[in-house]
């Protein structure tokens, strides 16, 4: 047993093999709040792990809350049994195992039996035919830790630690700090705005490494450097009722705002494929008046594609020419290659709010312009 202070210890767990954890696996949270995003391994890396299962290799041990003793605790709080805290991805190669949604690599050797063609198999295909090896699979035992506290500091403390060797990225690391700010991060993450319009890949937190960005936003009350040490330096920061209430007011304007993105934008919507490109997008949309809403969608599809044709013509000699070429295209490309800097977070603003400007001034002119003026709704 290990105790880090008085409310946190750590236990090996009884020995029980995988058909037992299988029969239990609705008792497992598989998404406590500190937790990456599961799914992460390939199917050659999981069915790795049954090989070495089968051939009788060390497992590394994993580490779960055990709310065996204590089902009641508020750290509880999808009322499960057990919550995984390392060994996410190990016990979904597993149960994908079990699934039949795993089979062996084709290059796999039982070591017991080497002249054993048992390649591209699947679980169900080693019950029916070569029950002996399945058998193996069963029977394993893995090495669980039991972690017990009272309070989630600790849990997030021992993830980090155990994932200091991984490729953690910054957004997983902050996801498991202590303090108000992780929760609110995540909050806003759940907002339909992230689960509908955004159209990037959420692997590795990429949706609370932007969701960080839009909250230090509001926080601060304008753009400011979203680099991976500012982004962590803010949330360690954050302690106090004082500015527990402050980041919770920031919070609701950036909820409120993404209630008014997602009027603006499409589901899924090609302009949103960027995340280096949202909390740009973010304010030029905060900073427009309630009239021109419903008006931004059409210019920013409109600044892509000539943003892309410019940039087609600057690369082109033969189309380089005085007048060919939109300095500010290439403003904002050029910015557009360091996101997460402070210029970079305004100059790409600041050539939006003025092309915006223009566009409307010229729209404005044009009598068909009114027959476009509608809400989204």
């Amino acid at each position: 047993m290990s105790n880090l202070e008085d409310n946190f210890s750590i236990r090996t767990m009884d020995a029980k093999p995988l058909t037992w954890w299988r029969t239990r696996r609705s008792k497992i949270d598989m998404e406590p709040s500190y937790q990456r995003r599961g799914r992460l391994w390939s199917q050659t890396d999981k069915a790795y792990l049954i090989d070495s299962i089968l051939n009788g290799f060390d497992i590394p041990k994993l580490y779960m809350a055990d709310f065996t003793v204590g089902e009641n605790s508020k750290l509880n709080k999808n009322k499960l049994t057990y919550a995984i805290i390392d060994g996410k991805q190990r016990f979904e190669a597993i149960f994908d195992f079990f699934d039949n949604a795993v089979v062996l690599n084709d290059d796999f050797i039982y070591k017991a039996d080497p002249m054993l063609r048992l390649g591209g198999l699947s679980y169900k295909d080693l019950v029916a035919n070569h029950y002996e090896v399945a058998e193996i699979f069963d029977t394993f035992n893995l090495t669980i830790m039991g972690v017990h506290a009272t309070t989630e500091a600790p849990i997030n403390e021992l993830f980090v630690r155990l994932n200091r060797n991984k490729p953690l990225t910054g957004a997983e690391i902050r996801n498991a700090m202590s303090g108000p700010a992780p929760h609110v991060i995540r909050s806003i993450r759940d907002h339909d705005f992230f689960t509908s319009n955004i159209a990037f890949s959420f692997t590795r937190g990429a949706d609370l490494n932007a969701a960080a960005k839009l909250l230090r936003f509001e926080f601060i009350g304008r753009p400011v450097d979203t680099k991976k040490k500012v982004l962590d330096d803010f949330v360690l920061s954050l302690e106090g009722q004082d500015q527990k209430d402050l980041l919770e007011l920031a919070a609701r304007r950036v909820n409120d705002n993404l209630d008014t993105m997602s009027e603006i934008f499409l589901p899924r919507d090609k302009l949103l494929s960027s995340g280096g490109l949202l909390p740009v997008y973010y304010w030029f949309c905060r900073e427009q008046d309630d009239s021109s809403h419903h008006l931004i969608r059409e210019f920013l599809v409109q600044f892509e594609e000539e943003r892309k044709f410019n940039r087609a013509s600057f690369s082109d000699t033969n189309t380089n020419k005085p007048g060919t070429i939109n300095q500010d295209y290439v403003a904002f490309d050029n910015f557009n290659r360091s996101t997460n800097d402070l210029n970079s977070h305004i100059g790409r603003f600041e050539i939006l709010r003025k092309l915006f400007a223009e566009w409307l001034a010229k729209s404005a002119k044009k009598p068909t312009r009114k027959i476009f003026r509608r809400t989204f709704i």
